[in-house]
């Protein structure tokens, strides 16, 4: 379990505006933990992604009265604050309930009053496939599953989250298999390797669907093959050849490429 150190905001961080995730930028890095070295990581980027920290028994503490739901629900205040296209919980362990995962959705009421549509999709990295091990400990237990001989492959997934723990849609599912008298933090590095794979391929892919890149009239079928090329690796070799010639193109005042704000990311 990676409760502090941040390597798949890592990964996040530095896939932002490459190839891997174009276009793209943090706007926020949030922990309910004040000494997760993920606030660090966002510090320390170039440029300097904005950081927030709020934990839940301070938050009760400070208002008597208040509920475990109420600390949902000024979480995603300021999640909402930032007009993120997606959240993507990196490290996050608190479990949301209805507080957040009603207003990020749409069907509660925002801080202004108004009803946020389209609904801001929220996704999850666990170490399981789905429908196996959710919760906490999710690679301790497969690895003693694994030496009980009731399993034989375990892996990693991203997900949609949904009030179920760990039971919501998968978005992307990769299988890291446990290769027999291994030590558990053999396996756990492979798989970590993985997830930092796999939090930015999922992370493109719903972007993909809610914040498509737009480009402007001009020269929009070079910037489209540029774009294009710079997602895939199936397009052949006469598109690379185009994405080449037309890259110094976008940025350019007649090709210029939208500026997505995807991803806000929890970290513990």
């Amino acid at each position: 379990m990676n409760i502090s150190s941040g390597t798949n905001l890592q990964a996040l961080i530095d896939a932002q505006n490459t190839a891997s995730l174009p276009n793209t930028r943090i706007v926020l890095v949030l922990s309910n933990r004040k000494a997760a070295y993920g606030l660090t990581r966002a510090t320390n980027a170039t440029p300097s992604i904005p950081t927030a920290y709020l934990a839940l028994q301070p938050f009760l503490k400070a208002n008597p009265g208040k509920t475990r739901d109420d600390y949902d629900i000024q979480v995603s205040k300021i999640v909402l604050n930032e007009k993120p296209d997606v959240i993507v919980l990196a490290g996050w362990m608190h479990v949301f309930g209805d507080g957040f995962l009603n207003t990020v959705s749409g069907e509660t009421s925002s801080s202004d009053g108004s009803i946020r549509k389209p609904p801001i999709p929220v996704i999850n990295l666990h170490p399981a496939l789905p429908g196996a091990f959710d919760g906490a400990n999710a690679i301790q237990r497969a690895y003693e599953a694994f030496q009980r001989d009731e399993i034989t492959t375990s892996g990693v997934m991203v997900h949609r989250v949904v009030k179920e723990v760990d039971r919501g849609e998968p978005v992307l599912v990769r299988e890291v298999k446990i290769e027999r008298g291994e030590p558990i933090e053999t396996y756990e590095e492979r798989l970590h390797r993985v997830e930092w794979e796999i939090i930015v391929e999922a992370t493109a892919m719903v972007l993909e669907e809610v914040a498509p890149l737009l480009v402007s009239n001009d020269y929009l079928s070079k910037c489209q093959v540029f774009l294009l090329c710079e997602r895939s690796e199936s397009l052949g070799t006469g598109a690379s050849s185009l994405c080449e010639r037309f890259r110094p193109l976008v940025g350019k005042p007649n090709c210029r490429a939208s500026y997505r704000m995807p991803c806000f990311s929890t970290v513990q």
